[in-house]
């Protein structure tokens, strides 16, 4: 079941979070952080407790796990977490129970943190000397691409909660089947963290792009289920737009280069294959006159966030949960996660000059996203 947001608490709390933090990086972590600001600004007093070790190496498809950035201001981050020793875990979920909080929130993204995570939070309850409550802050219960042990880990973390936020209503579909629990829904707020835009000129300037071409963007980390594919295939049948593919690639980029090579898209692709630094980010969103998020599987996506951030239109796939963050028409195009669909919605906006009109949609859609919505979803 679906809960509207009760009205902010009127008495501080002492909130334990429970997420990746700076130093690691990527989107849970800058997210994290933003979310640990708007619960300060609501008058909480908030400590995150993030991972000395995240991911064993093994399992981290990517360059490095870490930003060089400097830490964020005004954050209480304490680095103790480590996924895969069991010892860690108990002595964590005492160091937890030592804070007295009101209310811990503990973001779930993988399974595989399932027994660490599950372990953590049950040491705490049983070591806390004072009763609280357990909010799972969930992303995904089980991933899109699914490894053994994903349906076991998700239930051992589901039972050690007393409730659910989740930001696409499949995900709350999904963790029910584990647990009859309360869930309650709020969208993915903003990603206002990247600081404004700049001219498109100057920021096309930056990055070599021609001033006079339409341009689509593909960012973020690259993954199969991402459907990267797909905006190759449709740029086929497109041969007016330019695509910035910005983003390091999680699967062998090979698979990529051999469509832009069989398809004849070189001059096309502007590629920035590597980590975009949050500095950056603005450039990239800046030079593009529309996102593209062809993805064939999806529960929700920061990049939508930022998207809207910036006021960029988009096209996203009808999958999971992007068809609740686009407006079909208004803020952008839905359409099914097929290369001709996407290449019919790339033509429309630029042939039929939608990007005025759409623009206005992505500001009018934007205010639904606001970070005090989901500080009045989660707080107990």
């Amino acid at each position: 079941m679906y809960f509207r947001p009760k009205s902010a608490s009127l008495l501080a709390q002492k909130i334990v979070l429970i997420s990746p933090a700076h130093p690691l990086r990527g989107g849970i972590a800058a997210s994290s952080e933003r979310l640990a600001l708007a619960l300060q600004d609501a008058g909480h007093e908030v400590v995150i407790y993030s991972f000395s070790l995240q991911y064993p190496g093994f399992l981290f498809p990517g360059k490095t796990q870490f930003s060089d950035e400097p830490a964020p201001e005004g954050l209480n981050i304490k680095t103790k977490l480590n996924s895969v020793n069991p010892f860690n875990w108990i002595l964590s979920g005492r160091a937890i129970a030592k804070e007295k909080p009101d209310q811990i929130i503990v973001r779930f993204w993988l399974p595989f943190m399932g027994p660490c995570l599950g372990t953590v939070l049950r040491v705490a309850k049983f070591f806390s000397k004072k009763p609280f409550h357990i909010t799972g802050l969930v992303d995904n219960i089980i991933p899109h691409e699914k490894r053994p042990g994903d349906k076991p880990f998700a239930r051992y973390f589901v039972k050690a909660c007393d409730d659910f936020v989740v930001m696409s209503k499949s995900v709350g579909l999904e963790i029910q089947s584990f647990a009859k629990k309360e869930v309650r829904f709020a969208p993915h707020p903003l990603y206002d963290t990247y600081g404004e835009p700049i001219p498109r000129s100057e920021a096309r300037d930056l990055l070599n792009i021609p001033q006079e071409v339409a341009v689509v963007l593909f960012f973020g980390f690259i993954r199969k289920y991402k459907g990267l594919d797909l905006l190759l295939k449709a740029l086929r049948s497109t041969p007016e737009i330019h695509a910035i593919i910005a983003g390091e690639c999680y699967d062998a980029w090979e698979y990529y280069q051999q469509i832009i090579e069989n398809e004849k898209i070189a001059e096309q692709i502007h590629l920035f294959n590597d980590f975009i630094p949050s500095d950056q980010v603005r450039t990239y969103f800046s030079a593009a006159d529309l996102v593209v998020q062809p993805y064939k599987s999806a529960t929700q996506s920061g990049i939508s966030q930022i998207a809207y951030h910036f006021e960029k239109p988009m096209i996203v796939t009808n999958v999971g949960g992007l068809p609740e963050i686009v407006s079909d028409g208004v803020s952008g195009y839905v359409v099914p996660p097929e290369a001709e669909a996407i290449a019919a919605a790339m033509k429309d906006f630029f042939d039929q000059g939608r990007s005025a009109v759409m623009i206005e949609g992505v500001k009018v859609e934007k205010k639904r996203f606001g970070w005090e919505y989901l500080v009045g979803v989660l707080v107990k």
